[in-house]
C-alpha cells in the first residue's frame, strides 16, 4: 500500500504492483466470476478479466449476439442471466441501476452463503430504500468502482494504461472480502486502486455526472457556442473556439501535467484573461453544486433515474433527446469540424 500526500492529506492507494496480477489470480483461484449484464461496463470488466486469465462467465439475455461474437460460448462461459448468477462464487451485477431493482428479487435467490456481490456503484446499496436490494448476511458484498466508462475500461487496458478505480467493502461474511475485491479490481485492468465507501462513491458519481463530468460541460459548451452565434460569428468558428480548441489542444495539456502546466503553455493573453475570469465562473456554478449534491445525497435525484428509467418507452424517449442534441447546430457543426481532421481525411 502506498500513501499519498496531498496537501497534508495522507491517502493510502494501492498499485498493481503492490497487488499483482500473479497474486490476484491465486486468490480467485477458486472462484467463479459471474458477470451478470453484458452491457458497457459488463463488456469492459468481462473482456479484461478473460485476458488475464481469470475464470469468468457471462451472464446475458439481451446482447447475446454481441457476446458470442465476441468468443463467448452459450452454455459454457454464456448463459442466461440467473443461471450465469448461479453458477458465480463472485457475482458482479452490473446491469442498468434501475434493472438491478426490477431484477433484484430474481437475483436474491442466488446469492447463498460465502458468495461475493460485487458493485460498479453504490446506487442499489445506498439507496436500499427505494431499490429494495439488502443482500443476505452470510455474502460479501464488494465495490470496484473504475472511474470511467466500461468502453475506456477496455481501451486503457488494451493501450496498457489501465484505469484508476476507487474500492469498498460493505459486508464481510467470509473474512475474505478484502482480498477478493483488490483482486477483482486489479483483474478488470485497474491503474490504481483508492479506498472510498458505498456512500461516497455514489454521491461523488452522481455529482460528477451530473456537474463537471457531462451535465455542466455540455451547458457551458452550449452557453458559449450560443453567444458567439448570436454576436455574428461563424458556425465553425463558434465551434473551434468552444469544443474543438478544448478537446484537440488544452484538455490533453491538464491530462499530461495539470492545469497550471496549461495555462503556463498558453499565450500570456489567454493566461491572464483565464486567470481572472476563472474564481468569476466558479462562484457564479458553486451554488447549483451546493443544491446538486444535497439533492443526490437526499435520493431525490434516484428518484428520477429510478421512475424514468423503468419506463417502458425510455429508450424512445432517450433517444429523441440525444437526437436534439445530436442535430442542434453546435453538434453538427462539431460533426463537420471532426470530419476535416487531417487523421480523418486520408481515410
Amino acid at each position: 500500500m502506498s500513501k499519498l500526500n496531498i496537501g497534508g492529506v495522507i491517502e493510502d492507494v494501492i498499485t498493481s504492483e503492490e497487488f499483482t496480477l500473479e497474486k490476484a489470480r491465486e486468490v480467485l483461484k477458486n472462484d467463479v466470476v459471474a458477470i451478470v449484464g453484458y452491457g458497457v461496463q459488463g463488456r469492459g470488466q468481462a473482456l479484461n478479466l478473460r485476458d488475464n486469465g481469470i475464470n469468468v462467465i457471462v451472464g446475458e439475455e439481451y446482447n447475446t449476439k454481441k457476446a458470442e461474437e465476441e468468443g463467448w460460448v452459450p452454455g459454457k462461459t454464456l448463459f442466461p442471466l440467473f443461471e450465469a448468477a448461479k453458477k458465480g462464487t463472485i457475482i458482479q451485477y452490473l446491469m442498468s441501476d434501475a434493472q438491478q431493482k426490477s431484477l433484484w428479487p430474481q437475483l436474491k435467490p442466488t446469492l447463498t452463503k460465502g458468495k461475493a456481490l460485487y458493485f460498479s456503484h453504490g446506487f442499489s446499496i445506498v439507496y436500499k430504500e427505494q431499490t429494495g436490494v439488502i443482500p443476505p448476511a452470510d455474502i460479501d458484498v464488494i465495490l470496484v468502482a473504475p472511474k470511467g466508462a466500461g468502453r475506456t475500461v477496455r481501451d486503457n487496458y488494451l493501450a496498457g494504461s489501465g484505469i484508476n478505480s476507487s474500492y469498498a467493502v460493505f459486508q464481510d461474511a467470509t473474512g475474505r472480502a478484502l482480498e477478493r475485491t483488490l483482486a477483482v479490481g486489479v483483474a478488470i485492468g485497474s491503474g490504481y486502486l483508492f479506498p472510498t465507501t458505498f456512500e461516497h462513491e455514489v454521491w461523488s458519481d452522481l455529482t460528477g455526472e451530473r456537474g463537471v463530468l457531462m451535465g455542466c460541460l455540455a451547458g457551458v459548451l452550449e452557453a458559449q457556442y450560443n453567444e458567439l452565434r448570436k454576436r455574428g460569428h461563424s458556425p465553425s468558428e463558434a465551434f473551434n473556439e468552444t469544443v474543438e480548441e478544448l478537446t484537440q489542444s488544452l484538455m490533453p495539456l491538464v491530462a499530461q501535467n495539470g492545469m497550471d502546466w496549461m495555462y503556463a503553455n498558453c499565450s500570456a493573453t489567454a493566461q491572464r484573461g483565464a486567470l481572472d475570469w476563472k474564481d468569476r465562473f466558479r462562484d457564479a456554478v458553486a451554488p447549483v453544486f451546493t443544491e446538486l449534491y444535497d439533492r443526490v445525497k437526499s435520493g431525490k435525484e434516484t428518484e428520477i433515474v429510478l421512475t424514468t428509467g423503468a419506463a417502458s418507452d425510455y429508450r424512445d424517449k432517450l433517444a429523441k433527446e440525444l437526437d436534439l442534441m445530436r442535430n442542434s447546430e453546435m453538434w453538427q457543426a462539431g460533426a463537420v469540424v471532426r470530419s476535416l481532421r487531417p487523421e480523418r481525411r486520408k481515410k
